[in-house]
């Protein structure tokens, strides 16, 4: 089974092998399930992890956040147990999201690149480029510019703030050092959440899991790695 493209509504996700994944790598805004290839080839334990092609939940289905996570839940209810959720920019938002909403259900969360209050001006920033960009640029990346363009805008209005010490798993907040337009909100994430640490990634920009793969392994490895070894004690 390819962990890097899983369809939806598919027999696939019945299957036992996909029903003892543990671990859920989510990929950002922009990218595909491949994007976490060579991070995923330095981890120690593969079958255990899944990297669902995000934008397959949305087939047949208008773009939007709601629509998106929506499916992004129900995929995860399928699990037969707690989940240790890892997301890049689109896909930290999902995880914390349903953290949030379904704590039980997480068993730790990585959040890279995170935002949990959307910065509405840089958004706003973000749109005019795309509408200035080409159909065939989305195309590359699975969509179609409309649609690429409201589902960035459904997202405008996403506001975690009010909820985030309702987190209490084990968390790690990872930013590249020179990603900028996220740096406040990971400090801001690590100083809120009662559990977490934080990690800058030397030399990486946004897109950490392309860019820096095996020093975002080495960081997701020991954090496990220590997940593991209070388990134990």
């Amino acid at each position: 089974m390819n962990k890097f493209s899983i369809p939806v509504n598919s027999d696939t996700l019945l299957e036992q092998e996909e029903r003892q994944v543990q671990y859920l790598y989510l990929h950002g805004l922009g990218q595909t399930a491949s994007a976490w290839e060579k991070t995923v080839s330095h981890m120690p334990e593969p079958a255990l992890i899944a990297c669902p092609d995000l934008i397959s939940f949305l087939d047949h289905r208008e773009m939007t956040y709601a629509n998106l996570y929506h499916e992004f839940s129900r995929y995860c209810s399928d699990k037969s147990k707690p989940l240790d959720l890892c997301g890049l920019s689109l896909g930290s938002i999902l995880a914390l999201n349903y953290a949030l909403d379904h704590p039980e259900r997480v068993r730790s969360l990585v959040l890279i690149g995170a935002q949990y209050k959307m910065p509405k001006a840089l958004l706003r920033f973000q749109n005019v480029i795309f509408r200035l960009m080409t159909g065939s640029t989305f195309e590359k990346m699975g969509f179609q510019k409309n649609d690429f363009i409201k589902l960035a805008d459904s997202m405008a209005n996403i506001n975690f703030s009010q909820r985030l010490k309702e987190i209490s798993c084990p968390a790690l907040i990872v930013c590249g050092e020179k990603d900028s337009a996220n740096k406040k909100a990971a400090k801001e994430l690590y100083e809120i959440l009662s559990n977490a640490k934080l990690c800058f990634i030397e030399h990486a920009g946004h897109e950490i899991n392309t860019e820096k793969p095996e020093s975002l392994a080495a960081v997701l490895r020991e954090f496990y790695d220590r997940q593991k070894a209070e388990a134990t004690c």
